[in-house]
């Protein structure tokens, strides 16, 4: 038995919404055996496009039921059923979520006609419910009610059935099928087609545009746990409404899916991300010789056409790293300007200024400890390749970090005997880097040190 659904409501996801009105056909496959159609009347009021657009305005669900009245009666016709409607996944989170509310669970097999459509109707330019009824010369009344748009579907999936669409409901709902839960504009195919490796994927919206990059260790397993369940947040639903396809790139381990995600979410800012988004280099550590001839060390905001020696993202810690090259090669705090009184440098608690920024100490002996003081920076920051498996067997994964930074990644031969940085360059890709990367890649070789070749 059929139970086609259909609900009007305040806005577009459960959470923060209210039903207005709903209409229930049952329907055994051959013809309808009842129906049930009523308002609702919300606890929000409905907001003056929705009232335009159904036709429903405040004063007519004024003295209507509230859907906790209504739900032990909605509920009994449903138990039981299988739950049809068109794009099945917003109307069923509706309910669930309103169910719940009013102490009942909702769990039902679902059939959606737009995936049935396109089973059993394939290539078709649109399947939105009013150009199916066009499409097949349905007649459709009262379109944007409940219960308009409950006979429109009921009408259609008579059609399908006469068309020979039993397989495929079948196939839809018997035990463990996942193809209900997925989005309505999703081809299944493209899950069925995930490998299982680890990888990046890329859900684009109509246009091929990318909403959401996420990363895997199993992309046919991740990629599968986004529709396990239909939030009823406002986020959620969105999100599953703008997914048409996806996209992937395998690799050979998940520490460069890690990394290529992060690179990616950067590189397209996808509207669903939300995390790393706020990873950014804000301040580096500049380098620049003055009118006198004193090389000046500085910390300051990132600029766009200079290269920093070094990144941060928080000025203090830049600042923290400054002072102790300051207090362990003794140079002065005015000149890399960690002092801006007037007058003299004093120094630090730790040594005492010996009068470069008065042009007392020699130009020569102050810029030979700067140097100093970057050398020893730049032995702080190693340079090294980690060296992984590859998707091929005849090569192998390689990252590199430069000085401390992330450099690139890409596949170097399995035989090749790479004795430089230089060289190995001539392999890899070159991307932006992030403390995030950093982070990934460090946390990385202190658990697998094996995989690291220091340069």
């Amino acid at each position: 038995m059929y139970a086609i659904v259909d609900i009007e409501t305040t806005g577009g996801y459960a959470a923060n919404n209210d039903i207005t009105e709903i209409a229930i056909v049952l329907h055994d496959g051959q013809s309808v055996i009842n129906r049930f159609e009523t308002l609702v009347r919300p606890v929000r009021t409905i907001p003056y496009y929705i009232q335009v657009l159904t036709g429903i305005s405040n004063d007519m669900v004024a003295e209507a039921p509230t859907f906790e009245e209504v739900a032990p009666q909605i509920f009994e016709l449903l138990t039981g059923k299988i739950f049809v409607a068109h794009n099945v996944n917003f109307d069923y989170s509706f309910l669930k979520h309103h169910f719940s509310a009013a102490g009942y669970e909702l769990n039902l097999n679902k059939l959606c006609t737009v995936r049935l459509t396109k089973k059993v109707f394939p290539g078709l330019p649109s399947y939105s419910l009013g150009n199916l009824c066009n499409h097949f010369g349905i007649a459709v009344y009262n379109r944007h009610r409940a219960g308009g748009d409950t006979d429109a579907t009921v009408r259609l999936l008579e059609h399908l059935l006469l068309h020979n669409a039993e397989p495929h409901i079948q196939q839809f709902i018997k035990r463990g099928a996942r193809e209900q839960s997925l989005p309505p504009n999703l081809p299944k195919e493209q899950v069925e087609q995930l490998p299982y490796t680890p990888g990046v994927y890329y859900f684009h919206n109509q246009t091929g545009k990318v909403i959401y990059v996420g990363k895997a260790k199993n992309l046919k397993y991740r990629v599968s746990s986004h529709f396990t369940h239909n939030g009823s947040g406002k986020q959620r639903q969105d999100f599953l409404r703008n997914i048409f396809s996806i996209t992937y790139e395998t690799t050979p381990t998940e520490l460069m899916a890690f990394i290529l995600e992060s690179v990616e979410i950067k590189r397209l800012w996808p509207e669903f991300n939300s995390s790393q988004k706020r990873f950014a280099h804000i301040y580096g550590l500049y380098m620049f010789e003055d009118s006198g001839g004193y090389i000046r060390l500085a910390i300051d905001k990132k600029k766009k056409h200079m290269q920093p020696l070094y990144t941060f993202n928080l000025l203090l810690e830049g600042h923290r790293l400054l002072n102790k090259i300051i207090e362990q090669f003794s140079l002065c705090a005015k000149l890399c300007f960690m002092q801006t009184a007037p007058g003299p440098c004093t120094g630090t608690s730790d040594n005492t200024c010996l009068g470069a920024c008065e042009h007392k100490e020699p130009v020569d002996a102050y810029n030979a400890r700067v140097h100093e003081a970057l050398e020893w920076l730049e032995e702080r920051l190693p340079t090294f390749a980690v060296v992984d498996a590859g998707n091929e067997r005849d090569e192998r994964s390689c990252i590199l970090m430069e000085k401390g930074k992330f450099y690139g990644m890409g596949y170097i031969p399995a035989d090749a005997g790479i004795t430089s940085r230089e060289e190995l360059k001539n392999y890899l890709k070159q991307y932006p880097e992030n403390d995030y990367i950093r982070g990934l890649v460090y946390q990385y070789v202190e658990r697998f040190p094996n995989k690291k070749i220091l340069f």
